[in-house]
């Protein structure tokens, strides 16, 4: 690794697969998020986000067009192939991808070759986007993707917006639970400090907080917290495997305005949660394929 001085990246969005997103779209409303309109990739999947104000945001990923996405696949889209090597190893509905940005993808992708951490080639694309009262652009993205074989089941990318929408996202990002940023980001691995050197350099981040229960690095907007299956359990209250090795995407911490109402808010929807410390802690479900915590801002 470099001793040059580095700039972590920020957490760009969280890459959710899901089966269904009409469901997904009625599970997040039920948790009090504006769902934005469906998009559509050119490559077959297609997806619903949740917007905050931090520019951080939830992509809720569907296969589209099964027969598109295969042949995608075959001919070297590794978003594509990857989301089908995941919903192949662990069903349609989970969390399999960390997203970081970035304003200069094809930097990023010689910097990962270099590593030895690179998953293959780089993507570019553009889709329409639409807000719900109907206005619409085009949105363009490059994408360099990292991986580690010994983690098949989570990979990352950055994501250089080429074309920002010109479009006023306010509304959707004022929610009912009065999230506003994504605060932590929380994978689990048997011995969290093996995968140290991949996460440090897709976060671009020297710095490591290792403990007890873990290690976390810090990105630009939040932390990437990697902890043990006992860490996991005492912290979040989600089960891991004991022996099972290899990065899972397991959870995301929001910072909300007012935890009260949140409360409020999912016992009104006959939604269970946990009390942990400071914290309320949604579990999966159909349509959410990771644990929300939600924290005071």
């Amino acid at each position: 690794m470099s001793n040059a001085p580095r700039t972590p990246r920020p957490v760009d969005h969280l890459v959710l697969p899901t089966a269904d997103l009409d469901v997904a779209r009625a599970r997040l409303e039920q948790l009090g998020f504006v769902v934005a309109p469906l998009g559509k990739h050119p490559f077959g999947t297609e997806n619903v986000c949740v917007f905050f104000g931090d520019d951080s945001f939830l992509e809720l990923l569907a296969v589209g067009q099964r027969e598109t996405c295969e042949a995608e696949a075959r001919n070297g889209n590794v978003f594509v192939a990857r989301d089908q090597a995941y919903r192949f190893r662990n069903g349609n509905e989970g969390f399999s991808a960390l997203v970081m940005g970035t304003q200069d993808a094809g930097a990023d992708h010689d910097a990962f070759v270099q590593a030895g951490i690179s998953a293959g080639s780089k993507l570019s694309f553009s889709r329409p986007f639409r807000t719900p009262d109907g206005r619409e652009d085009v949105a363009g993205f490059r994408l360099a993707f990292a991986a580690d074989l010994r983690a098949p089941d989570a990979f990352f990318f950055t994501c250089e917006r080429v074309n920002t929408p010109k479009v006023d996202r306010t509304a959707l990002q004022i929610h009912e639970n009065t999230a506003v940023a994504l605060r932590e980001v929380v994978l689990s691995e048997v011995n969290p400090t093996d995968f140290q050197y991949p996460l440090q350099e897709v976060i671009n981040q020297r710095d490591v907080n290792a403990h007890s229960f873990g290690m976390d690095l810090r990105s630009a907007n939040a932390n990437v917290t990697v902890l043990t299956p006992q860490g996991l359990r005492s912290f979040f209250g989600v089960e891991a495997s004991e022996t099972e090795r290899g990065l899972r995407l397991q959870a995301f911490v929001l910072a909300v305005r007012d935890l009260v109402a949140v409360e409020s808010l999912l016992s009104k929807n006959n939604i269970p949660f946990d009390k942990r410390g400071s914290r309320l802690i949604v579990h999966k479900a159909p349509g959410q394929g990771a644990a929300i915590a939600f924290e005071a801002s």
